[in-house]
């Protein structure tokens, strides 16, 4: 309960910072709308390879696993640069500085070629336990996405480290997972804590527009239906940017905590210290 409580202090001083520099939020509008041309722009490959009748049949051809394994790594370096460009600003912010989204893209440029090797790790790994999962059981998918969790835990901190450290893709990844080991608790506890609100705002703003949807076609006021549709659906948009840009700047104050010791004028010193203080007595898991 302490890392909780610990970690929600983090994640409200992370919203004075977005609300510091709301340009932030750009960055993961980017990150979709690069998602969404991606993907409609591999519409056409995937059919081509006959990757849509490999997925309903159940076995994947080479050819379509070649083209799923671009289309994971185009997709991959979008997102990456995303954020490295979103943690970039962020670091700038935190550091006293006043960035642009200007400031954060030639971050992420810099950087180019590490986001580009890792989304071809990224995506190697995605497609091995893919390619695990189709072949396992029940108990094989569920240890396979143990690993995958646990990959995804790993790489927490890839992206801040790429953006201060300048290291290679694979430098990056065993730092952090080295840094892993000094943010555990504030990793998991930080990013539920984020999840399970969000969650449920965004929980709740579907179920109020499924019943008014349905309340207002009953009464065939179609207008007012549409309306809400529309508001809905803009409302579950915008605070799924809010949440995303909170868990980027986020992971950037618990980066610099755990690799430099220190925080900035944003984080009260004295609250990461103790969220950090056990598992600096303890090492990893105890030891």
């Amino acid at each position: 309960m302490e890392r909780i409580r610990n970690s929600w202090s983090l994640i409200q001083a992370s919203w004075e910072v977005l609300k510091a520099d709301k340009e932030l939020a750009i960055f993961p509008v980017i990150s979709a709308v690069g998602v969404i041309l991606v993907s409609l722009t591999f519409i056409l490959p995937m059919f081509a390879a006959g990757l849509f009748e490999s997925l309903m049949g159940g076995n994947i051809e080479i050819l379509s696993y070649l083209v799923l394994f671009l289309y994971y790594v185009v997709t991959y370096t979008v997102i990456f640069f995303s954020n490295t460009a979103l943690m970039g600003a962020a670091m700038i912010r935190l550091r006293g500085g006043d960035p642009t989204v200007r400031d954060g893209l030639n971050i992420a440029m810099e950087n180019f070629s590490s986001i580009l090797g890792y989304a071809v790790i990224a995506a190697t790994v995605g497609m091995i336990l893919r390619w695990l999962s189709e072949r396992a059981g029940v108990i094989g998918r569920i240890v396979i996405g143990l690993i995958g969790m646990a990959w995804t835990l790993a790489t927490y901190l890839v992206v801040p480290v790429l953006v201060v450290e300048k290291t290679g893709p694979i430098d990056s990844i065993k730092r952090s997972t080295e840094l892993l080991k000094q943010t555990w608790g504030e990793q998991i506890a930080g990013n539920l804590g984020l999840g399970l609100v969000f969650g449920l705002i965004i929980f709740g703003i579907i179920m109020l527009t499924v019943v008014l949807t349905i309340a207002l076609a009953t009464a065939e006021l179609l207008g007012l239906m549409f309306m809400v549709i529309g508001i809905g659906v803009l409302s579950v948009l915008l605070l799924s940017v809010i949440s995303s840009t909170l868990t980027s700047i986020y992971t950037a104050a618990v980066y610099l905590y755990a690799a430099e010791g220190q925080s900035s004028e944003w984080f009260d010193d004295q609250l990461i210290a103790q969220a950090f203080k056990a598992k600096e007595k303890r090492g990893w898991l105890g030891r």
